[in-house]
């Protein structure tokens, strides 16, 4: 139930999940902290953002000379519903054409060279920003030719000039999305859903480290706090509802298994887990042995927390060993269901049907049933688990 919003949004093809203003500002400190120099002189490019409601717009505006920006790109991805209409912060849209009787809406890009308080009142806000637009000062604000799209040419020509790009994407087009940043070798900080890490064109880069999660994942408890339109919000499901700067009612809803992708490092992932041995975890813990794999030379770990410090050979762990993963302490290896792992490491194809079993009538979820998609499924005989896993090996003992 906690993610039927993003279910919902994802099956009607709807990405308008907005991010809070606080959870972007608390992530970006992580890396001002490690390096607090990581966006001076930079080009910051928002690709997936209609500036007239996006929070990732409004941080890199108003921390614009904070920060030592050299520029600040921002595009919508779509027209919004409420882009030329939503007219306060920016004033009259000089944009604005009718067609047919009624007006055109278009998706915008706005460039952001400098930012002062051109008002005169002390004070700097997005007030000022909205008169620096209207006077075409230093910065500009112009309506795309196309539809905003991240793959359109006009797109692509703006994220060659970018240094990072800062965004939350449309999470059904993810797997395209980081592509392309990789592709044009872009520095980039990027929410996504904690499943992407299992996708075969985003694993590969976690595996090489190329690409790890970001610094706030204990945040709410792995979950995010997200703004939604009225219209695709389940009431049910809302947390909170505010007034925006413009009047309007904003939905606040908790989506589960999310995170920050990031190839901007930071200080936690290279703080080491702390650790038991095989002897104290089983000791003080599970009270069994560990579970040795039928189909991989491994063992089975179903809490990071009880990831033995002292067994030489290869880890199945959770997906969730991403949250914690420091390069310097473990090596990975490979998944179980993307065939990314040594041969050498193989033995089965699959798990057997006691390893499932047993694992469902330890807590897993769902009752164990022989056939059911729940608790495992069967291929040529052999069964296979719900729940990915991530085959580890600790660097100290290669």
């Amino acid at each position: 139930m906690a993610n039927s919003n993003l279910t919902n949004a994802k099956k009607a093809k709807n990405d308008e999940f907005y991010t809070q203003y606080s959870d972007i500002q608390k992530e970006i400190e992580a890396y001002l902290d490690y390096d607090k120099n990581v966006f001076r002189g930079k080009v910051v490019y928002c690709n997936c953002d209609d500036p007239y409601e996006s929070n990732f717009f409004r941080y890199f505006v108003l921390n614009f000379n904070k920060l030592g920006l050299k520029r600040l790109i921002t595009t919508s991805y779509k027209p919004s519903p409420v882009a030329n209409t939503q007219l306060a912060l920016f004033g009259d849209n000089k944009t604005l054409t009718k067609a047919k009787g009624r007006p055109k809406v278009t998706a915008n890009k706005f460039i952001i060279n400098e930012v002062k308080d051109i008002d005169g009142d002390g004070e700097f806000n997005l007030k000022d920003i909205s008169q620096q637009l209207k006077a075409n000062k230093s910065n500009e604000w112009t309506p795309l030719q196309g539809d905003g799209d991240f793959r359109s040419e006009e797109s692509i020509e703006l994220l060659k000039q970018a240094d990072i790009v800062v965004t939350n994407p449309p999470f059904s087009l993810f797997r395209e999305y980081i592509k392309q940043l990789v592709d044009y070798g872009k520095k980039f900080l990027i929410i996504g859903n904690l499943n992407a890490i299992t996708y075969k064109e985003v694993f590969p880069l976690l595996k090489e480290n190329k690409v790890w999660l970001g610094n706030n994942y204990k945040v709410n408890g792995g979950a995010m706090f997200y703004e939604i339109p009225e219209r695709i919000a389940n009431l049910e499901q809302v947390r909170e509802v505010k007034t925006s700067e413009s009047g309007q009612k904003v939905y606040i809803t908790r989506v589960q298994g999310v995170r920050w992708f990031t190839n901007l490092d930071h200080g936690r992932r290279h703080e080491p887990l702390p650790l038991m041995t095989k002897k104290e975890i089983i000791k003080f813990v599970t009270k069994k042995s560990f579970i040795q794999y039928d189909n991989y030379d491994a063992i089975e770990v179903t809490l990071v927390k009880n990831i033995p410090n002292d067994y030489d050979g290869v880890i199945g762990v959770p997906i969730s060993i991403m949250d914690k993963y420091s390069p310097e302490q473990f090596e990975i290896l490979g998944t179980s269901d993307n065939g990314i792992i040594s041969d050498k490491y193989k033995k089965t194809p699959g798990l057997t049907k006691k390893f499932v079993a047993d694992y469902y009538k330890a807590g897993g979820t769902g009752a164990y049933k022989e056939g059911n998609p729940t608790a495992g499924y069967y291929e040529d005989g052999i069964a296979k688990m719900a729940y990915k896993r991530i085959f580890i090996r600790h660097k100290k003992n290669k």
